[in-house]
Order: structure tokens, then sequence, then C-alpha cells
């Protein structure tokens, strides 16, 4: 109740704007109807968190009171908040509240955004203007601005908290670790911290001392994860089995900070319970990961950026096997699994791809792949499988093992993932680049032509116009 009051102050104090609109007692439902449709309307167009109609409130924001009580009035037999949210499409989630101040009646529709498509009453979608109601379809600058904010909402600009002091942001978030990533002085003043995150989309400010931490902003920032209750089965998960199989478990750990708190550590985390192989030189020993770093790091930030949010009560996995490394991550891949190397970059999760590369935590997609595989073939090891199904990405990295011992499946998608990387060099694969990158003698040239062969006959690949270049079978 004392938080209905403060918004009632709040809005009084802001007055009757684009999304906020005061009437005493005039009512008529398809009034009410239209009012609704533009003020969702508008709280889309000026990215505001929520619209408000509130009855009881003179032209001059004072508190008269209204004789007009929504829940009890009926349309025919049907009660007046049915009736409307009958006459809407979309539907959408308006709130109706009911509050004595100072013995005076006062009422408040709380109306969200438009998410989905313009919101029509009665099949017409209504704008406020200034603040007048009118037709959308008669100011088409204005409906196409909510069509492309509607393409750009995101996971990101979601509220995972609301209503939060300045104090009580700080204590949720890690603002120090905010300040050192974006390489920013810390401020002297409590509320300058907020006013910089708010800068950078992880805070929104609703009115005077009242914010909201966005999704962006707790599952990057949060320093405990598993308090937001939006947010807290999107832990990072990683498992350690004994052996190949997922039958006994070493070592499990879930990550509660945010990922942008937390990645460093991740990062050496995983790296530390890697395998290695021992190199001996002639003066000392010398020990060598069985996997590069930039490899991992790649793969584990694109599950981290480019999960379905939506998909609920699993978050990014990284499993350790004894020859195999899988991270898997909610969500169809956006681009075909065949493509990852070569393709643009598209992400399900804009605004969370790009802080993560403005921190230098990753690069597009395509280009930290290109370097990932790039570094994998210097290593020596298997190409690595990207697959896809209608709820997961999993990119699987394979622990070194001889040509010998690759399976014809191992060896295709070999020849393949380097003859995409040669095309995006602008070059073409040959035998003697294939024999390279899998360490093949030269006196064994008929072994890379046999894996050729055999990639031409399935289909990933296809001769380019000098008869011994090959290019994939989609360039």
């Amino acid at each position: 109740m004392e938080e209905l009051k403060k918004l009632i102050k709040d809005l009084l104090s802001e007055g009757e704007t684009e999304v906020i609109e005061f009437k005493e007692n005039n009512f008529q439902k398809e009034e009410i109807g239209e009012r609704i449709s533009a003020l969702s309307n508008s709280a889309n167009l000026l990215d505001s968190k929520n619209a408000y109609l509130v009855f009881g409130i003179s032209d001059d924001a004072k508190i008269v009171g209204t004789k007009f009580l929504p829940k009890k009035e009926k349309i025919g037999n049907e009660l007046l908040e049915s009736w409307l949210n009958g006459m809407l499409s979309p539907k959408i989630d308006f709130k109706i509240f009911e509050i004595q101040i100072d013995e005076k009646e006062v009422v408040v529709f709380q109306i969200p955004p438009a998410t989905i498509q313009p919101i029509k009453f009665q099949n017409i979608a209504y704008i406020r203007i200034a603040s007048t109601t009118r037709k959308l379809l008669d100011f088409p600058e204005k409906e196409r601005k909510i069509w492309q904010n509607i393409d750009k909402k995101s996971f990101g600009k979601g509220i995972a908290m609301e209503n939060l002091t300045a104090s009580e942001i700080l204590e949720i978030l890690d603002y120090s670790k905010f300040f050192s990533l974006t390489k920013q002085e810390l401020p002297t003043e409590t509320i300058k911290f907020v006013e910089k995150m708010a800068e950078h989309h992880l805070v929104k400010k609703n009115f005077e001392n009242s914010f909201d931490i966005t999704n962006l902003g707790g599952i990057l920032f949060a320093k405990d994860l598993s308090k937001i209750q939006t947010l807290k089965r999107k832990l990072v998960r990683v498992v350690i089995y004994k052996g190949d199989t997922r039958v006994d478990i070493l070592k499990s750990q879930d990550g509660n900070f945010g990922y942008a708190v937390a990645f460093e550590n991740l990062m050496d985390f995983i790296n530390d319970k890697l395998p290695s192989n021992e190199e001996i030189t002639r003066t000392f020993r010398e020990e060598k990961k069985m996997y590069p770093e930039i490899a991992i790091r790649e793969f584990v930030a694109n599950a981290l950026i480019h999960q379905d949010f939506t998909v609920s009560g699993a978050g990014p996995l990284v499993e350790i096997f004894d020859s195999r490394i899988e991270i898997t991550n909610t969500g169809v891949p956006l681009i075909d699994t065949e493509r990852f190397i070569d393709h643009a970059p598209i992400s399900r999760n804009e605004d969370v791809a790009s802080f993560m590369r403005q921190i230098g935590f990753c690069e597009e997609l395509g280009s930290g792949i290109d370097r990932a595989l790039f570094e994998i073939s210097v290593f020596q090891l298997p190409a690595p499988k990207f697959e896809g199904s209608d709820n997961f990405t999993r990119i699987t990295l394979y622990a070194y093992k001889k040509l010998s011992d690759m399976t014809s499946e191992d060896k295709i998608r070999a020849c393949y993932q380097h003859a995409v990387l040669k095309w995006v060099e602008n070059k073409k694969m040959t035998n003697e680049s294939l024999r390279e990158r899998l360490g093949i003698e030269k006196q064994n040239y008929s072994i890379a032509s046999r894996i050729i062969s055999e990639t031409l006959e399935a289909g990933k690949i296809k001769r380019a116009d000098k008869a011994k270049e090959y290019i994939p079978s989609w360039a």
C-alpha cells in the first residue's frame, strides 16, 4: 500500500505526459480501452517500464477523488476488466489498483508497453500525442519506431529486480568489478555509481531514488545470481567426470557470480581441470595443456552469450571428460552449425554480446571461432564438433589422437573445417595444406587424397576452378 502511495506521489510530481494520464470521473468504457492502447504503445515508443491511467486526479495534478470503481463495473453481465481484455489485441497484463488517499478514492491502471505488436482496441491501434489520444495509423513514423523497438526488445532489457534504492543496487551488483572492467574511475558519490551503470543499461531509473536492475545488469554483475529469482537457473555449471562417460562424477561446481564478474575465474577453474601433456626437451620438462586456452575461452563465452534465456531450468554447462570437453547452452542455433566458422555474426542477446566484447571477454561470433580453430590446428587436435537441436547447442572439443585412431567422421569434419578456414582467408584447400593441418608426412600424400575424396563424397566440399584445389560445397 505504501509503495502504491509513493507511486501516485511520483506520478503527480511528473504530471501528465505521453505515458501518464489523469482523469476525475469521466468513465466511458470505449475511452478507457482506447487509452490503454495509446498508453501501451507510447510506453513502447518512449521505452518506459509502464504507463499509467489514473482516476481521481484533476488536470492540475491534485487528488480530488473519483466515483469510478472499475472492479465493480460491468458491461452487461461481464466485469469491465474482463471486457477490456477481450477488446484488446494482443492481450496485455494491465493491472488495476484502488486506494484511498486522504479519504478520497484513487484508481490506477498500470499498463505495460507493447512488446509483440502495437496494442489495438477493437482492432484499432492508438497513440498518445502530447496529452491527446490519436489513431496510430495517422502517424506512420511512430508506428515504424514501435515495430523497431519491438524488434530490438531483448532479454537484456527485461527487469530482474525492481524498485530498489541506490544503496540496494550496490549491495546486489558488483560495482567495483564494473568500474574495473570498463576502465572507469570510482565516483565519489553513491548515486554516481548507479548513474554510471544506468548509462550501460545495467540499471534503469524509475523515479527519484527508485531503480530497477535489468537482466543485463543481473546476469553480468550480480554478486549472487541465486538470489535473483528470474536468473538463478542461469548459473554456469562445470562437471568433471572420471573416464569418458557420465557415470562417475569427480567434481561438480556451480558459479553464483554474474558472468562478467566470474568469467576470468571460470576460465582459470576450467583450464586448471583440463588434462596436460608433458613435453620433454633437452633441458627440462614442460607441461603443456591438452587444449588451447583461446579455444576454451571463445567457446565458453559463446555459450554464455548465445544461450536462449527464455528456456527455463537450465544454464550453460561445461562437461570435462578424459578425452573430450562438451560445452552446451540452451537454444536452437541461430546459424546452421555447418556455417559457424564463416557466417556473419548473429546474436540472440546482442546487448549481452556487445558488453562482453566491449570488456574483451570474446570476439564477434565467427572471428572468435576462426581463432579457436586455428589454435586447435596448431595443437594438432581433431576438429571440434558443432551440433544443435530444438533446445540446445553443443560444441565438443577432442583431445589429441593419432590420425590412425580418428574415425572417418573425424577426418571428414577436419577436412571440411579446414576448407572453410581457407575460404575465409580467401585461399583454397589443397592436398598440401590438408597434410599440414593433419600432420601427414609428404610421402603419405595418398592418405590426404583419400580424406579429400571421402569429404567430396559426403558433399561437404567441391573442386575449385583448378583441379587440385577445393572449396566448401556452399561457396
